[in-house]
Order: C-alpha cells, then sequence, then structure tokens
C-alpha cells in the first residue's frame, strides 16, 4: 500500500485499541468495516448499508472498497501474497 492510499484509507477507517475491541471502524463511528462486508455477503445494497447507517458516508464506503480491491488484485498477481 502507498503512502497515498494510507493516507485516503486513514480518512475513511480508524482503529483504536480501546474502541470495538481494536477492530477498523468507519472513521467517526463504532461500525466496524466488517458490517459493510456481511451487509454486502448478505446480498444488501451499498445504498442499504448507507440508509442503515447514516452517519458513514459513501465516499467513505467506496475508499473501503476500492482499497480492498486493489488489496486483492495485488495479492492474485502477486507471489508473495499471505
Amino acid at each position: 500500500m502507498t503512502a497515498e492510499q494510507k493516507t485516503v484509507l486513514d480518512a475513511a477507517v480508524w482503529v483504536d485499541s480501546g474502541r470495538m475491541s481494536g477492530a477498523p471502524c468507519f472513521r467517526n463511528t463504532r461500525v466496524p468495516v466488517q458490517s459493510l462486508i456481511d451487509f454486502l455477503e448478505g446480498g444488501e445494497t451499498v445504498e442499504g448499508f448507507l440508509v442503515l447507517y447514516p452517519s458513514i458516508t459513501s465516499e467513505q464506503v467506496i475508499t473501503v472498497l476500492d482499497v480492498a480491491n486493489r488489496q486483492l488484485i495485488e495479492c492474485a498477481s502477486s507471489l508473495t501474497c499471505v
């Protein structure tokens, strides 16, 4: 992950060992990023997620999904993926 990507991700997500057991959460909320993944895996939409969690912005969701996509592509393209 580049420094620029890290900066963008830091604007969308925060991690604090004293909050939500250290799970990555959407910045300025206590909503774990895993909630978005679970929601989408359950067949729901991003729009539905945003309605359920109005304090989360579409930009935050897009950032998280973009970073996950980039990491997946990087991992699939590399033999060093763990």
